[in-house]
Parts: C-alpha cells; sequence; structure tokens
C-alpha cells in the first residue's frame, strides 16, 4: 500500500464513539473495545497487513473478552485437590455461608464490641489459631513466603543461623526464592543434605 492509499485508507476509521454506538454494553467496556479494534486495525494497516476481519465484529468480540469475569469456575483435573494455581482447595458450606453473612453488611472486622473502641482484624483468627497449634500468639499471612519469613525472623533472628535442606531451596508461588526469603530476614542460611537426599546426620 503506497504512502497516500495508506494515509487515505487511515483516515476511513471511524472515530471512537462511532464504533462505539454500534456496541451494546456498559459504556466503558464499549469503549475500551471500540478503542483496541481500532488501534489494532491501525497497527495491521500500517504495518502493510491486507488480511483482516470486520472491524466491528472484531470490537464485538474484544467487548465479550472484557465482560467476563477475571475469575471463572474450571474442573480440577489434575489430581492434586489443594492446587495453588487453582484457588487451593474449594471452600466448604459452612465457610461459604460465613463469608457470605459477613459480606452482607458492615461487620466487626476492626472494632471491639464491648467498649466500643479499635480493635484489630487479627483478633478474629488470633484465638482459634493458638487453640489449634497451642502456639504463645499467631497471625494469618496470605502466601508462604510470609509465612517463612516471620517465622525465621521469629526464631533465627538478626545473624543466627537458620537449618535449610538443599531439596528445599526451591522457588515458591510468585517467584519467591527459600534462599532470598531467608536472607531479607537477616539470618544466615546453613545448607544441609543433597538436593534428592537429606539425613538427619546431615
Amino acid at each position: 500500500m503506497g504512502a497516500w492509499h495508506e494515509a487515505a485508507a487511515l483516515r476511513e476509521l471511524p472515530a471512537v464513539h462511532e464504533l462505539v454506538a454500534a456496541l451494546d454494553g456498559p459504556h466503558h467496556l464499549t469503549v475500551i473495545a471500540a478503542r483496541r479494534a481500532i488501534e489494532e486495525r491501525r497497527a495491521a494497516m500500517i504495518a502493510g497487513e491486507e488480511d483482516y476481519g470486520e472491524l466491528l465484529p472484531r470490537a464485538r468480540e474484544l467487548l465479550a473478552m472484557l465482560s467476563r469475569p477475571a475469575l471463572r469456575r474450571v474442573l480440577n483435573a489434575t489430581g492434586v485437590i489443594v492446587h495453588t494455581n487453582l484457588g487451593r482447595a474449594p471452600l466448604p458450606a459452612a465457610a461459604r455461608d460465613a463469608v457470605l453473612d459477613a459480606a452482607e453488611g458492615y461487620c466487626n472486622l476492626e472494632l471491639e464490641l464491648g467498649s466500643g473502641t479499635r480493635g484489630s482484624r487479627h483478633a478474629h483468627v488470633r484465638e482459634l489459631l493458638r487453640e489449634l497449634t497451642a502456639a504463645e500468639d499467631a497471625i494469618a499471612v496470605n502466601n508462604g513466603a510470609a509465612a517463612v519469613l516471620l517465622a525465621v525472623s521469629a526464631l533465627a533472628g538478626r545473624g543466627r543461623g537458620i537449618v535449610v535442606s538443599r531439596g528445599q531451596l526451591v522457588e515458591i508461588g510468585g517467584g519467591f526464592r527459600i534462599p532470598e526469603v531467608v536472607e531479607q530476614s537477616g539470618a544466615r542460611l546453613i545448607e544441609v543434605g543433597t538436593t534428592n537426599r537429606t539425613r538427619l546426620r546431615d
């Protein structure tokens, strides 16, 4: 396509609001879909591509993709019950009902009902964890890396050694690597055993 023909073709692209008018959906999503469809067509034309589909169907396809929830139900056929990539394990009915009940209105997340003063959001799970583990205190975190960091910081402290089997020096979800997590705690990592076998004498 020559420069003149290319410029002429680009001028024939509809304005975003014109394409939005032909779409049926929430306004903010139709605007995004229309803008992306036009940008895709413009990039294809500038690249000299000639085999592209109709603009309106592409905008409708993008709108459908944008309208789908980010989290969707899937079938776990992996054989792994507690699967990190699939949301770990499904909540039992009692837990789902409790979440729904708390989410339907206001709750005492950080409020001491007896005194009316500000409370701690950790208190709700702290006593349950203490009862289950017989620990002096407890806190819930949202991933294993945070749990390792807190545990190593509490048990080893600054400069003290922490023994880890070489087979456990792995990278866990989110790109967290066990040696780096231990390093952030200030503890000294002591590697023992091999990558496939660690014995008590190690």
